[in-house]
């Protein structure tokens, strides 16, 4: 497999974290990088439609044209675009994946969270 999709915040210091770790674990050459701020959110509110539709629009290039196999979505510690606690962002990947995986249900949604170290966990 050559590309995955991410959708995450688009905090600089996740960035660099998250690609290294789709990279290494998942064996894929490239990451498709999709970012708004308090991404997890927005997945799983499912109703901005315009920013929807920008997503959406998105991820089916990455996986219509590049053939990406894997989503993957993701929260982080101290997020200015959704500054909730832990726990209700990972509420909010885990709905916004349930989200993802019913539009696009020929793919693999990974759920993650890059906590105070900036180190990846898998939820």
């Amino acid at each position: 497999m050559q590309f995955a999709t991410s959708i995450h915040c688009m905090d600089g210091r996740i960035q660099g974290p998250l690609i290294h770790y789709i990279k290494d674990k998942y064996h894929v050459q490239y990451v498709d990088v999709i970012t708004e701020p308090g991404s997890c959110k927005i997945m799983a509110e499912n109703v901005d439609g315009l920013v929807m539709q920008s997503i959406d629009k998105r991820i089916t290039i990455s996986v219509q044209v590049h053939g990406s196999k894997l989503i993957f979505l993701s929260g982080h510690y101290d997020c200015a675009g959704n500054p909730v606690p832990k726990e209700i962002q990972v509420q909010q990947v885990v709905k916004g994946a349930d989200v993802l995986q019913s539009k696009y249900p020929d793919v693999e949604v990974v759920k993650l969270w890059v906590n105070e170290n900036w180190e990846v966990e898998e939820l």
